[in-house]
């Protein structure tokens, strides 16, 4: 307990530096290195009224600001949400193999994509495939459709508990695949393109990626941290919460909206990233104990630094090609599931 106690004294230190070394280490290393202490120093002049000497070039400058630290920022955005949005099912569900796919997400946005890469030259898809941002509405809308679809079909039955609302999503992700496959199917030449979208990525060519999902990012996230509290009361059961003074059913179907918004953000800039929202709360929980006033948070931070250095490792690892970085976090899942087994640490729910 004292070592517990210990821990959670300095996680939030712990969890910046942690951000900030990542950041660092994202933007300094790649096919072309950068010295870190230069690159610290071109950051900080980032801050208005800091005026140091980094010692880079006009060229490496570009580099840092204009394509690697907008890459890394995406990281920390879809690391910190993909892992804030775990939390927050496992949370909602009491169950630890929950994550933020649960309810459809991952299926509908790889069926909106499918679908716009497939029926490329059909009206409708021109016209979307046209557009700047063409695949990542098609994932977004689809990825939206999905949960819309999944509370549909919870809500329309008479048991509303939560695994009713496990079952649907389970439902609807088996026939929006079903409707993946069958498109693949009958426009084999587009298996390619799709599959690379499906394996997730971070790249990105500047800003743009990262401006179009901060109009979610941010109300979403504090909305599930300031009722990270009502997910402490959650886990000891309805009637307890409802005997508090919660709305238990209202509450978790609030809660899971609004990660599921944050999700089907993510999905539609990085693709599929598979793993990152169950290890990081895991990891987590295992670490700084049960309290949800604890793993929200330092999951956010946890999260955007582990995928920012998984995508380091994505980058470098076989250059000068680029392996998917959801074939890395998918390698680092299963490992880490087997060592918590074996080692007999499960988490208290």
């Amino acid at each position: 307990m004292s070592r517990l106690r210990a821990r959670r004294s300095v996680w939030v230190p712990c969890g910046v530096l942690a951000v900030l070394l990542a950041v660092i280490a994202g933007v300094a290393f790649g096919p072309v290195s950068l010295p870190p202490a230069g690159v610290a120093a071109e950051l900080l002049n980032l801050i208005p009224g800091v005026h140091l000497e980094s010692g880079l070039g006009e060229r490496e400058i570009a580099l840092v600001t204009q394509l690697r630290l907008p890459r890394v920022v995406l990281g920390l955005l879809v690391g910190s949400l993909l892992a804030l949005a775990g939390g927050c099912y496992q949370g909602a569900f009491r169950n630890p193999l929950a994550d933020p796919y649960l309810l459809g997400v991952a299926a509908g946005a790889g069926l909106g994509v499918t679908a716009l890469i497939t029926l490329r030259g059909q009206a409708g898809a021109t016209l979307m495939s046209d557009l700047p941002l063409g695949t990542p509405l098609a994932a977004f809308a689809g990825a939206i459709v999905a949960v819309v679809l999944t509370y549909a079909l919870a809500v329309g039955g008479r048991d509303r508990s939560p695994t009713a609302l496990i079952l649907s999503g389970v439902a609807v992700s088996a026939f929006l695949a079903a409707g993946q496959t069958f498109l693949l199917q009958r426009n084999a030449d587009a298996i390619r393109e799709v599959y690379s979208w499906l394996l997730g990525r971070l790249s990105t060519a500047g800003w743009h990626d990262v401006v179009l999902i901060l109009p979610y990012a941010v109300p979403t996230a504090a909305f599930l941290l300031l009722h990270r509290r009502d997910l402490d009361v959650l886990s000891v059961g309805d009637d307890e919460a409802a005997s508090l003074g919660l709305r238990p059913e209202r509450l978790r179907y609030l809660l899971v909206t609004a990660a599921s918004l944050a999700t089907a953000a993510v999905v539609s800039v990085s693709g599929l990233i598979a793993f990152v929202g169950i290890i990081v709360p895991h990891l987590v929980r295992l670490l700084l104990g049960a309290s949800y006033r604890t793993i929200l948070p330092a999951s956010m931070l946890a999260g955007g630094a582990f995928l920012v250095l998984t995508d380091l490792v994505a980058r470098t690892a076989a250059a000068p090609a680029e392996i998917p970085i959801g074939v890395i976090t998918a390698f680092l899942g299963a490992p880490f599931f087997a060592l918590v087994l074996r080692a007999g640490r499960r988490p208290t729910w």
